[in-house]
């Protein structure tokens, strides 16, 4: 008897369609796998027949033969086991399939039949209902993941027989709903705040106008002046992520196996900061695997990457960040495949202004000579840095300023909703095309970045005194345009482009 049994794979973050086809009838016993399977998919057999005899079921005596359609495409991961095996008992006539049509399904099973997790479920549950499927039958670690999806069933299951039995129309299982509204209340509680960090105004300043905006920043300062601290507040002051938002990042976290049942849909901003000794790879994506992993700039989607002592950084590593800057998305391609993972974040990086840290330090000698301090320079390219938006200097705090306890300045909870009204300002102003200023196009900025003449001669002054860049005057009018916003005008003042000019001013100093 032939039995087809619907089920998907994932590329990236996107799912593919698969069609797991058993064909079982007597004869001398023989076993065939075909379709592009790798080796994790070969060795389902073994799990399955363990699986199917501690379940009380029969493995199936004859000749076998399982097709996994489309039959050009690699197959890879063990979340086909759970529809071989179904597939198996109704080609062997052990159970009826009167729900094959209708419902996807995939896990992985234990050899005592039980089922466990497979990455990719929220991937998994779209597919499903982008084919029209009424549901998925999923374990049941992934259905608080897949439930968030509206217009699909999602059906958790914990043991082979409660998915053969669900198929077969003999066990009614109730469809796993998650409750998206409790998600998120529960994602705003944010525990660092802004007023944990003492002293450093216009820095607290730099990000408020960063997190409105979206822009990329610099944080340039002596050791122990607070840049890491500061960076690590910035999700705090960001807006509230949306239903769609939180999709997508979920779907990349999925995929890199990070979701569990606590934390099924990520509804708080990433936070990514990797160690300065990350590879290439890890920092973009890909690896040896058929089924490529995605990197820090897709796992810090919708959220900051934060690259601490960035000179320290391997420089390849650091040049891949170019692509992903300006398109929003980061282009994995091998050998074996080509995926797009999305890769829209904030930059955030800091570092020292020489390798001993003090040359900007009143109260401390700094060790190093010129050419000291221009080797360690050199490490950082030009065209990076032209892509970050803000630079700004990270002063050490005085002892009035660090044996003060009280809180200094705006709590995150305030700065936030001053940064979600001009988020919403843009939004509106938008509608739709683009999130926030940072993502603007020259087209748009022209439209929306209108200089009167006396900001226009301000702007045309720093430009020659400075020697910026054609990309360095969008990074300011884009800065400008948010200042503007923050203050609630839709004109661009002389001192919004004067403050946006300012965050630029590390461009000598550094070069």
């Amino acid at each position: 008897m032939l039995a087809r049994v619907l089920t998907a794979g994932v590329l990236g973050i996107d799912p593919i369609p698969i069609g797991v086809e058993v064909d079982c009838h007597a004869g001398e016993n023989y076993f065939s796998m075909v379709g592009l399977p790798d080796q994790a998919v070969k060795e389902s057999r073994d799990r399955v027949g363990s699986a199917l005899r501690n379940s009380g079921r029969h493995y199936p005596r004859g000749k076998i033969i399982i097709n996994l359609s489309p039959a050009d495409v690699r197959k890879e991961g063990t979340a086909l086991d759970l529809p071989i095996a179904v597939g198996m008992l109704i080609a062997s006539e052990q159970m009826p399939g009167d729900r094959l049509p209708d419902y996807a399904m995939a896990g992985e099973l234990a050899l005592d039949g039980s089922i466990r997790a497979v990455p990719g479920a929220l991937s998994l549950a779209i597919g499903a209902r982008n084919q029209r499927l009424r549901g998925i039958v999923l374990p049941d670690a992934n259905a608080r993941e897949a439930g968030v999806v509206e217009g699909i069933e999602v059906i958790p299951v914990s043991t082979l027989n409660d998915a053969a039995d669900f198929m077969a129309g003999t066990r009614p299982i109730a469809p796993y709903i998650t409750d998206v509204n409790a998600i998120f209340e529960d994602a705003r509680r944010y525990a660092p705040d802004l007023t944990d960090v003492k002293g450093q105004a216009h820095v607290k300043r730099a990000l408020t106008v960063a997190a409105a905006g979206g822009h990329n920043l610099l944080m340039v300062g002596p050791p122990g002046t607070g840049k890491t601290m500061l960076a690590s507040r910035l999700p705090g002051i960001l807006p509230d992520m949306t239903f769609e938002e939180a999709l997508e990042t979920t779907r990349i976290f999925s995929v890199a196996q990070l979701t569990n049942s606590k934390n099924a849909l990520v509804v708080q901003r990433p936070f990514r900061a990797p160690h300065h000794t990350a590879s290439t790879v890890s920092i973009c994506g890909g690896g040896t695997g058929l089924q490529p992993r995605p990197g820090e700039v897709s796992l810090a989607h919708n959220g900051v990457l934060f690259l601490d002592e960035l000179p320290e950084f391997n420089r390849s590593a650091l040049e891949v960040l170019r692509q992903p800057l300006e398109e929003g998305v980061v282009h994995i391609r091998r050998a074996m495949y080509s995926v797009t993972y999305p890769s829209r974040f904030m930059l955030v990086v800091a570092m020292n202004p020489c390798p001993c840290g003090c040359r900007n330090d009143p109260r401390r000698q700094c060790r190093c000579s010129l050419g000291d301090v221009q080797r360690y320079m050199s490490r950082l390219s030009g065209p990076l840095l032209d892509r970050i938006d803000i630079h700004i200097d990270v002063p050490p705090l005085s002892f009035d300023e660090l044996a003060s306890g009280r809180a200094t300045g705006p709590s995150s909870a305030e700065v936030r909703a001053t940064v979600q009204d001009a988020r919403d300002r843009q939004r509106r102003r938008y509608r739709g095309r683009f999130t926030c200023n940072a993502h603007l196009d020259s087209k748009t900025i022209q439209a929306t970045c209108n200089l009167g003449d006396g900001s226009r001669l301000l702007l045309e002054n720093a430009m020659n005194r400075m020697g910026l860049s054609a990309r360095a005057y969008d990074k300011i009018l884009r800065v400008a345009r948010t200042l503007a916003d923050l203050d609630h005008n839709e004109a661009i003042s002389e001192a919004n482009i004067a403050e946006a000019i300012q965050y630029r001013s590390l461009d000598q100093q550094l070069f």
